[in-house]
């Protein structure tokens, strides 16, 4: 299961004290602050992926070598979402917070 569901939230460290102070609608706010970081990350890094890869036809490089390129484009699109399930589940960037604070100010 990949995206924010798969990130348990109860792990210490992944919602900030202030939040958890703040009450459960504070803590649903920041979930769904750390959802669009979530998503912010794994687009970026898609992004990245890609052009590391050439753009959309890199992998069509006329070798033979189907196998080794199907396996290279498998992992290409796993790993977006795996490192954006990583950085997540270890608290984010720090984005999530930013954004909850915006929110909570309501400026």
């Amino acid at each position: 299961m990949s995206g924010l569901d798969a990130v348990a939230l109860s792990t210490p460290g992944i919602v900030p004290a202030d939040v958890r102070k703040a009450g459960a609608q504070a803590e649903k706010t920041y979930r769904a602050a750390l959802g669009f970081e979530r998503t912010l990350l794994e687009q970026l890094t898609k992004t990245m992926t890609k052009d590391m890869a050439g753009g959309e036809g890199g992998d069509d490089s006329g070798d033979g070598d189907s196998g080794a390129s199907a396996a290279t484009s498998a992992y290409n699109d796993m790993l977006p979402g795996t490192l954006a399930d990583a950085v997540t589940g270890a608290g984010g960037l720090g984005l999530a917070h930013d954004l909850w604070l915006k929110m909570r100010s309501g400026s």
